[in-house]
């Protein structure tokens, strides 16, 4: 029986496997890096040992280290999560040779699977239909295609192809990115399907020669390959479940499967399911399988492990339906690159759990206020769960809960997230993985452009009743009153500028708003204002504290939660939430940065530099790569030019903001 168990993980994987072992009565035990030496998870585990660097490759993919640690803190059992070392067979080995328990499926399995055209091999052998495969690039005659990574998953390594002149370039790319993300750059190519489903069956074995499946998830909504909407029971007919079913106890009882798995398919438009591959370990999105089911898979990940038979033998009929979003740090105004910085806060409302099966709303989250969002690991936050009776309850709860949420510090795909849930073809569970490209109108913020002079006049009202609030005299009065209204208030923010006035009661005598104001310490993106302005609604004031502004706008009441730290004010209103920079009244002289200067848009390495200087480029031009957050950014030229500067060397670390590359841009002949 296990005793202590060290969690190999981190984030809200290492609390969700913390969480059950609280219930259960197992001692637990973690690892962190340095960078994570103050995350939720190390604190809420028994105890902690500290695996000194901050990248991957030096914490959490070492294996000797994380022996070491087992061995000095007493465990007698190693849960791998998802990720790092969760798939690796000498890992699953080592563990097992050191004489503790591995709660995973056997290192031959997962050798099995790892090696994904033999296991495309050894499951076509097994019945289990496949798509055409290659692992030679110039055999590839049939386009398109898409590049995936051999060792892995979540989306890393991934690259779609439709002509031969792109697949070089294509696979070199993946390799990299598969190196950096699992320490595996092997990668192979596969016939891409158009507007396919991509669902999945979780199953689970035993040592007793059990293999069952629990239900079949949808996770068609992705974003570079990357799911980001995943649901269960999917919507099918039962044909097809049935045949998903069959097909993946086929290829768990291929291999001898014990434990957590899942094995992903996709639905081609005609009803035709294709393999796509096992991953032998619990799935992100495994919450859904749970409050559809009723059953803890940590729980049955614990006692598989011990020896113990499945309690479930059939596939369970599915209670209900659940749907999970990942909300991930990634900033919608820099094309949804991943976020770094300071979590200020995170709260969602309705939260009725945490990191167990219990019905409603579910909350599964690495992060809490004040957590850092670390430019070393992937940028998701957390995942919220929904349970509803049905379909459409489920996803309404879900995207209220999210559309109340606040997320301050690091710009998020909050938006994005609840627009998919609300969009009329989710409910009609029209969905494929090209359902974004077919839908751009999702990625608009939720925040109308016309409502933000409003949100902007509450975050200037909630300054002005924070400054009276700490005023040592006449707080009574309201900011800026004078007997004779000659001048009024003015707050500029990076983006807009309100001005108003406000009589002696402290009602709204006038106000109005300027912007979008483009400055040069703010060319970081898109403008959040981009359309004309329209006429300001009319606007009483019924209450405003530093915290909380309540106004009558054409006549309805509308209340917004005002958050501030030091300049970033962050408003959550009605319509939506808005971050703003409040610029300081007289600002300090700034230096000014070369004409076309590139920034990075977060901190990470240049892998590769494609231009040199004095090189004539096209707009769109591949300058040079940045890697971070396991991810590989293209930099590209704004404008056709010559390359005037490229101050950071192919290998060279650089912090946000730094400057990448200047493009001199080349003079109109006309």
């Amino acid at each position: 029986m296990i005793t202590r168990l060290l969690v190999a993980n981190r984030g809200e994987i290492a609390r969700r496997v913390l969480a059950t072992c609280r219930a259960l009565g197992v001692a637990t035990v973690a690892v962190h890096s340095d960078a994570d030496a103050d995350a939720p998870f190390v604190a809420e585990a028994d105890q902690a040992v500290r695996l000194p660097g901050n990248t991957p490759a030096e914490t959490y993919l070492r294996i000797d280290l994380i022996l070491d640690a087992a061995r000095r803190a007493g465990a007698d059992a190693v849960h791998p999560g998802y990720g790092f070392l969760a798939e690796n067979a000498e890992f699953a080995a080592a563990v097992t040779d050191a004489g503790l328990t591995w709660v995973g499926p056997p290192a031959k399995a997962i050798a099995a699977m790892g090696d994904k055209m033999a296991a495309k091999a050894l499951l076509a052998d097994a019945g289990v239909p496949m798509l055409p495969t290659w692992t030679d690039p110039g055999q590839v005659t049939d386009f398109p295609v898409l590049v995936k990574a051999s060792a892995g998953g979540g989306g890393r390594g991934m690259r779609i192809v439709r002509d031969a002149a792109g697949l070089a370039e294509a696979v070199a790319g993946a390799r990299r990115e598969a190196a950096a993300a699992f320490g595996d750059g092997t990668v192979f190519i596969e016939r891409y399907v158009e507007r396919g489903r991509h669902v999945e069956v979780q199953i689970f074995g035993d040592s007793h020669g059990t293999v069952v499946a629990l239900g079949v998830r949808d996770c068609s909504i992705q974003r570079r390959h990357q799911k980001i909407v995943e649901e269960a029971p999917g919507v099918l007919p039962d044909e097809v479940r049935e045949r998903l079913h069959e097909a993946a106890v086929a290829a768990g009882r291929a291999v001898d499967y014990v434990g957590a798995g899942t094995v992903e398919f996709l639905l081609a438009p005609d009803g035709q399911v294709h393999f796509l591959e096992m991953n032998t370990r619990l799935q992100v999105e495994h919450p859904v399988t749970e409050l559809t089911t009723g059953l803890d898979l940590v729980r049955l990940q614990l006692l598989v492990a011990e020896g113990e038979p499945l309690p479930v033998t059939t596939t369970p009929a599915p209670d209900g339906h659940a749907i999970e979003v990942r909300l991930c740090a990634e900033d919608p105004a820099q094309g949804f690159r991943p976020a770094t910085g300071t979590l200020h806060r995170f709260a969602v409302p309705g939260v009725g759990a945490e990191f167990g099966p219990t019905r409603g709303l579910r909350l599964d989250s690495g992060v809490v206020d004040g957590s850092t969002v670390s430019v070393h690991y992937d940028s998701m936050l957390a995942k919220l769960v929904a349970w509803g009776p049905t379909r459409a309850e489920a996803a309404r709860a879900l995207a209220g809960a999210l559309a109340r949420a606040e997320l301050h510090g690091v710009a998020t795909n909050r938006d994005l997230l609840v627009r998919v849930l609300r969009s009329r073809e989710f409910a009609a569970a029209d969905v494929d993985t090209g359902f974004l490209d077919r839908h751009p109108e999702v990625f608009a913020p939720l925040l109308p452009a016309a409502q933000l002079p409003v949100a902007a006049l509450a975050a200037a009202l909630a300054g002005a009743a924070a400054r009276r609030a700490a005023a040592p005299v006449l707080a009574g009065l309201p900011a800026g009153w004078r007997n004779v209204p000659a001048v009024p208030q003015v707050t500029r923010f990076h983006d807009i500028e309100i001005t108003y006035r406000l009589t002696r009661t402290g009602t709204l005598a006038e106000w109005e708003s300027k912007g979008p104001l483009l400055t040069p310490e703010v060319e970081e993106g898109p403008p959040l204002n981009t359309e004309p302005e329209p006429e300001p609604p009319q606007v009483e004031l019924v209450s405003a504290a530093p915290d909380r502004v309540v106004l009558d706008v054409d006549g309805v009441r509308r209340a917004f939660r005002v958050h501030r730290v030091g300049s970033s004010v962050f408003v959550d209103g009605p319509d939506g939430a808005v971050s703003l920079t409040e610029l300081p009244r007289l600002p300090r002289p700034a230096a000014e940065l070369a004409a076309g200067s590139l920034l990075a848009p977060l901190p990470g390495a240049v892998t590769r530099v494609h231009v040199e200087v004095g090189q004539r480029v096209a707009a769109g031009d591949l300058l040079l790569t940045l890697e971070a957050m396991k991810l590989e950014h293209p930099v590209l030229a704004p404008a056709d030019g010559v390359v005037a500067e490229l101050p950071v060397p192919a290998g060279g670390q650089v912090e946000t903001g730094a400057v990448l590359a200047v493009v001199d841009p080349e003079e109109d002949p006309q």
